[in-house]
């Protein structure tokens, strides 16, 4: 997956978690939880879903990666091109 197609299914999640928040105006290299309304269930959701759409695992102890966008897709990015890859 492109880094633009990482992106684009975060914000899928993201609007789908916290469906009244403005995805559109998300600053990639500021924290997540400082731009929008996410609480700690909220950010296991997306976890969870990362899981589900993607079949990764997030270990607990590389949460810190997905603070931001650009974590996340720093971070996602080449374990999606792995699971391409797979399959």
């Amino acid at each position: 997956m492109t880094r633009d197609e990482v992106r684009g299914a975060i914000l899928d999640i993201l609007s789908e978690i916290a469906p009244d928040e403005n995805i559109e105006s998300i600053d990639d290299n500021r924290k997540l939880r400082d731009q929008m309304d996410l609480d700690s269930m909220d950010f296991l959701d997306i976890v969870m879903e990362l899981r589900k759409r993607f079949n990764i695992e997030v270990p607990e102890k590389d949460y810190e990666h997905l603070a931001t966008m650009s974590g996340c897709i720093a971070y996602l990015q080449p374990l999606m091109l792995k699971k391409q890859v797979a399959n």
